[in-house]
């Protein structure tokens, strides 16, 4: 419990701190140019700039190698059977947020998917619950403040964890905290999980990320809109 504390400490203070970070707001007597910089909601841009090529710096000497590695060494169906384990982990999360946005269908399923696959999946190695019918959905702290109304305020660009926004990144640092699995799993395999987490989401992404690399003008304003886009979608549950 204490090291996760810690995370949720840590990720608040950088939430905190950044937004306090000078802002790159364009005089009041541009309107196109104030215009377009309220609908970027990037009043940071410059520090989120510079945050993004350090993350893309780490990306390309570590992360997207052990993710090319990890693809490379483990069959797709080995791959699959990993994700379906550490999302299985997951469902305390997710039932926790299911039921405080009322949504207590989507938090029903949440429960006999975890059952089902914990005891038939063996302890969710195989998600044998979509065959049921009982469709996989996640859901996070930022998206249960986002139902509550609280508006997502200004989008930071985080070190090695990547793009949110306050309101994001406090749930973030919640539902670290609320994890049981942080709270009785040994150091070693609580890093373990995160690592093996990390690498296999960044696997999913190898084609899509290169893909839009390639084809932007701007990849870090790719990735601002496609963060947005994406959290709009999980936030409706669509």
């Amino acid at each position: 419990m204490l090291k996760n504390i810690r995370r949720f400490a840590a990720l608040a203070l950088t939430v905190a701190i950044l937004p306090g970070c000078a802002s790159n707001a364009p005089p009041a007597d541009d309107p196109e140019a104030l215009a377009e910089y309220e609908l970027t909601n990037d009043p940071y841009e410059s520090t989120n700039r510079s945050i993004f090529e350090f993350n893309q710096m780490i990306d390309r000497a570590l992360i997207k190698p052990a993710a090319q590695g990890y693809r490379a060494a483990i069959p797709e169906w080995s791959r699959n059977r990993i994700d379906d384990f550490l999302v299985n982990l997951n469902a305390p999360i997710y039932f926790m947020n299911d039921m405080l946005q009322a949504e207590f269908g989507r938090a029903a399923n949440t429960v006999g998917r975890f059952v089902m696959n914990s005891t038939f999946g063996v302890l969710g190695v195989m998600d044998v619950a979509k065959h049921a019918g009982m469709k996989a959905h996640s859901e996070d702290f930022g998206q249960t403040l986002a139902v509550w109304g609280v508006p997502d305020g200004p989008y930071i660009m985080l070190p090695l964890l990547g793009p949110t926004n306050p309101r994001d990144g406090i749930g973030m640092g919640v539902d670290m905290v609320a994890d049981p699995v942080g709270w009785y799993a040994p150091t070693w395999a609580d890093i373990t999980r995160t690592v093996v987490s990390g690498v296999g989401t960044r696997e999913q992404y190898l084609d899509i990320l290169d893909e839009v690399e390639r084809s932007s003008l701007d990849y870090y304003a790719s990735i601002r809109s496609m963060y947005r886009q994406n959290r709009v979608k999980e936030i409706k549950n669509q």
